[in-house]
């Protein structure tokens, strides 16, 4: 049976976040979105922080309970769960997080697609220039497709840029581990690599550590917030992620009747990278704005491709 369009004024929004709201991060910009849409909407929310995995299902129906009818799982480690529970209550509209379009797709599910290739190119186009070693390391958190897409985009970039250039990527098997973070940005250092694009949350203090400490000069690129004031020598730029106007857009398709859906992040606006570079020459940040430029509209497509053919 078709449920009824659930207005505005009678939306109530609640989030779960795997970690905490204080980590300058990820679950900071969840966190943020939803406020963002709490002030600017004037709706009603909730959310639970450092919710586990094998928890995620259960605080979810704790929400549905208390009333709470638009239910955001801010991390795809939460997909299984909110599509479960999609299927049992059709009256609540369920937002998740994936990296693709869903096939299947439930009538009660919106989809915010996080896009994260388009922005490694641009990093991997910036790194391929700058390398004296030759050298890129890549450090992500766990080998997912969204991971692996990251490596194709930046192995894409430097076919275009300096195909003479290297790229040797790791997973520490941990977005948040900075112990094992900084010992695997220490062996690429260690193989040559002098510039690291990071793709992990808190374990990029690690990487931070390893890379201050280097015998020579090491640069790094950070995801989703601007953290190079956490080392000023080093960061070259951070690719930011913004989840508000996405949330908001879907709340208020919600809001008009509309209970499934897919919004796909857009580079040059949700996402970008952040200039001008820093610790880079200038001619260098000019010409990467120039690609980030091309990305932005459209003139290069960077896709989603989960397979990695080389290195």
């Amino acid at each position: 049976a078709t449920a009824p369009a659930i207005s505005q004024q009678k939306i109530r929004l609640a989030a779960i976040f795997p970690g905490t709201i204080q980590d300058a991060d990820y679950n900071t910009l969840g966190y943020l979105a939803l406020q963002s849409v709490k002030g600017d909407l004037g709706i009603d929310v909730a959310f639970s922080e450092r919710v586990a995995v094998p928890d995620a299902e259960r605080v979810m129906q704790e929400y549905i309970s208390l009333g709470y009818n638009v239910i955001w799982s801010h991390g795809a480690q939460f997909n299984a769960a909110a599509l479960k529970l999609a299927k049992e209550n059709p009256n609540v509209v369920f937002i998740i997080e994936t990296d693709s379009p869903l096939a299947d797709q439930p009538s009660n599910v919106w989809i915010i697609d996080r896009n994260f290739p388009p922005g490694f190119y641009v990093l991997g186009a910036m790194a391929a220039m700058v390398t004296k070693t030759g050298v890129i390391g890549y450090i992500g958190g766990i080998d997912l497709p969204f991971s692996k897409a990251e490596v194709n985009a930046v192995l894409m970039a430097i076919k275009s840029y300096n195909s003479s250039v290297r790229l040797k990527y790791v997973w520490v098997g941990d977005f948040n581990d900075p112990v094992k973070a900084r010992s695997v940005a220490e062996t690429l250092i260690a193989s040559g690599a002098d510039i690291l694009l990071a793709s992990v949350n808190l374990g990029v203090y690690g990487i931070f550590e390893a890379v201050q400490s280097a015998p020579g000069k090491v640069l790094v690129t950070v995801k989703y917030t601007d953290k190079s004031s956490m080392a000023p020598n080093n960061v070259i730029t951070s690719y930011i992620y913004d989840f508000g106007k996405a949330l908001k857009l879907v709340i208020q398709e919600i809001a008009n009747g509309k209970k499934s859906g897919y919004y796909k992040l857009k580079y040059g606006t949700d996402i970008y990278v952040l200039f001008p570079l820093k610790n880079v020459p200038e001619e260098i940040s000019k010409k990467a704005m120039e690609i980030h430029s091309k990305v932005a509209s459209g003139e290069i497509e960077v896709p989603f491709n989960a397979n990695i053919t080389s290195s």
